[in-house]
């Protein structure tokens, strides 16, 4: 360590992260109960402190992957959250980032392990210092990103009927779209492939299955919903 900026306070550095998943038709998000004080047993995201020898995105990355399980998640930034009495424990400044998971890809052994559940983005409790926050700004944002970029798919499976893809965007965006309108843009966009398997767990006619073709996608870079 250098002997510069000694004349300056030392801060803390933390993340938090806001996962997004979809089930059941709702949009959800997972939180725990706090494991240590201050704030210990209330609701909150989960996070933890910044190392000295990792960027903050790879606090982010370590923080997901200990968490879930998974790796090469979908992951923005949300921004930096510092205001001077946000931590009754010590002055951290904590950088909230959001991931989209597909549900049925997170272990639920581990999710038990970890005591976290998935709430609806429409029935989260009060959270520790200032996570409601942060959950309404990753909301915002993802909501831009969601009308012009395909980030939806990465919270549904490979395979997916039009039926769920139309509930994902209606529960993040909150509120009903007209079903033939939607399904008329969806079938101008080449990159969204119908394919000859049928999902017959709604219905005994049951509905084409489609997916994302990431390579049509990029080619094509056109999206807009």
């Amino acid at each position: 360590m250098t002997a510069y900026y000694r004349e300056h306070q030392k801060l803390f550095v933390s993340v938090d992260c806001i996962i997004f998943g979809f089930e059941e038709n709702k949009l959800k998000v997972l939180i725990g109960k706090r494991q240590m004080n201050p704030g210990r047993g209330e609701w909150s995201l989960y996070g933890g402190f910044v190392a000295a020898d990792e960027s903050i995105d790879e606090a982010a990355n370590r923080v997901l992957f200990h968490l879930t399980g998974l790796r090469n998640l979908y992951m923005k930034q949300v921004g930096a959250f510092g205001s001077v009495d946000r931590d009754p424990g010590e002055r951290v400044i904590s950088v909230a980032y959001y991931a989209l998971i597909n549900v049925k890809d997170y272990d639920d052994k581990l999710r038990k392990e970890h005591g976290v559940q998935w709430v609806s983005i429409n029935e989260i409790p009060p959270l520790y210092s200032d996570h409601n926050e942060m959950i309404m700004e990753a909301l915002r944002l993802m909501r831009q990103k969601i009308k012009t970029e395909p980030i939806s798919f990465r919270l549904l499976p490979s395979l997916f009927t039009l039926t769920q893809l139309q509930r994902l965007y209606e529960a993040v965006n909150g509120e009903e779209v007209d079903k033939r309108n939607f399904r008329k843009r969806i079938k101008d966009m080449d990159f969204i492939e119908k394919t000859e398997l049928i999902d017959k767990s709604s219905s005994k006619r049951g509905a084409y299955l489609y997916r994302f073709n990431k390579k049509a996608y990029n080619e094509s870079n056109n999206f807009k919903l």
